[in-house]
């Protein structure tokens, strides 16, 4: 009986947090920290290093938003006759243009935006069609590189190591020796790498400021510096951390915490994504002479 007491309150906590529209209950929050995580042998380089050679690749709805959300029926709304309904533009896409539940990946569940700043991400949130970058096939940035839905591969020597991503043909050489400042900042930063025991922790700074964390308008400037920590559990998996530094959008560090799988499809692989062209009609097709679609407008 306690059993289906407990279970009927954490039905209602549920239903009750969907009609309202608010987040889920508390006990879903948090991610398991890595020390309470089962852990296993891990391949190691032969000077005893863990091996983060493969493919690895996030699971979950990170990508859409990595605070924690409710399945909604479009990320960028307008007002409907009883509730707020996709916009013009997302109605075509149907179910494929709403967005799915996201436990979240952002440790206390909120990201801390100075009250400017968190205008401005819900500002980008209604107009995602026109802003997100990534649309217009932008490099995506880190650590959203990590939790596109597309893998990426580490190649890791002792010398060197490298993260190939298939989304954009996007690449981030990990310099182990600190070179310094570069010449120009970029949409992928510059990263410098370090072991730290088992952890390979990375810094990353110098950024553009034009990329976002996600498709839900969540953004930084160019003073964002990103640590990141990758541990290996389990020859399968790997703990990722990234946290946040940008006094001129957070009020305070904050941090990301989930899981990376590695592939072990024996046909897995990086296949080619170069969606420049893509996006061309997007971007340059109003420019030319006759765009496309407008002989079936003429009378």
């Amino acid at each position: 009986m306690r059993l289906v007491s407990l279970l009927m309150r954490v039905v209602g906590a549920l239903l009750l947090g969907t009609a309202a529209g608010s987040v889920l209950p508390p006990v879903l929050e948090a991610q398991t920290p890595p020390a309470e995580l089962p852990r296993m042998e891990i391949p190691r380089t032969p000077t005893g290093r863990p091996d983060l050679n493969g493919i690895w690749q996030a699971l979950g709805n990170h990508h859409w938003d990595v605070e924690q959300h409710q399945a909604r029926a479009a990320l960028q709304l307008r007002p409907g006759p009883i509730v707020p309904v996709p916009a013009a533009e997302v109605v075509a896409l149907g179910a494929l243009g709403a967005v799915p539940f996201g436990w979240g990946a952002v440790e206390g569940g909120e990201i801390p935006y100075l009250p400017e700043a968190l205008a401005t991400r819900d500002e980008n949130r209604q107009h995602y069609l026109d802003r997100d970058p990534a649309i217009k096939c932008f490099l995506p940035g880190v650590p959203r590189a990590n939790l596109e839905p597309m893998p990426f591969q580490i190649f890791q020597s002792e010398s060197h190591v490298l993260i190939a991503y298939e989304f954009a043909d996007a690449t981030r050489d990990i310099y182990l020796d600190d070179p310094g400042p570069s010449v120009l900042d970029a949409w992928m930063g510059q990263s410098v790498g370090r072991w730290d025991g088992d952890t390979f922790v990375i810094e990353v700074d110098q950024f553009n400021g034009m990329t976002w964390f996600d498709r839900a308008g969540n953004h930084h400037s160019a003073g964002l510096k990103v640590t990141e920590r990758y541990t290996m559990l389990t020859p399968y998996h790997m703990w990722y951390e990234a946290t946040m530094e940008d006094p001129n959008t957070f009020s305070r560090p904050w941090t990301i915490r989930l899981p990376l799988y590695r592939q072990i499809d024996p046909n897995a692989r990086l296949g080619q994504f170069k969606c420049i062209e893509f996006v061309e009609e997007l971007m340059y097709g109003h420019l030319r002479k006759t765009p496309v679609g407008a002989e079936q407008e003429q009378p």
